[in-house]
């Protein structure tokens, strides 16, 4: 435990920021498997419906410093990859 009157603060930031990212990248991770399992039901309007939702929320993470930029950048360039057909493997 902290001494601090500050670091005690700063502990208690941490839990809350944590926490709020942690359900942030399940968000993101709940709305991958949302895309693939469109891409895989071969539904092209859902498709599309799910990638930019998901592409949405990336870009929202990377604007709260949860997710770094080249990630979602890397992870976008899969999603447009597996939706529009010119992956060669689903696996991101």
């Amino acid at each position: 435990m902290a001494n601090l009157k500050s670091s005690r603060k700063d502990a208690r930031r941490i839990v809350k920021r944590t926490a709020r990212n942690r359900s942030t990248k399940s968000l993101l991770k709940s709305l991958d498997k949302k895309v693939r399992s469109a891409v895989a039901l071969g539904d092209e309007r859902l498709s599309a419906a799910a990638a930019i939702s998901c592409v949405s929320a990336m870009d929202k993470a990377v604007k709260r410093g949860i997710i770094h930029k080249n990630r979602a950048d890397r992870y976008k360039s899969s999603v447009a990859a597996i939706v529009f057909g010119t992956a060669t493997s689903v696996g991101a």
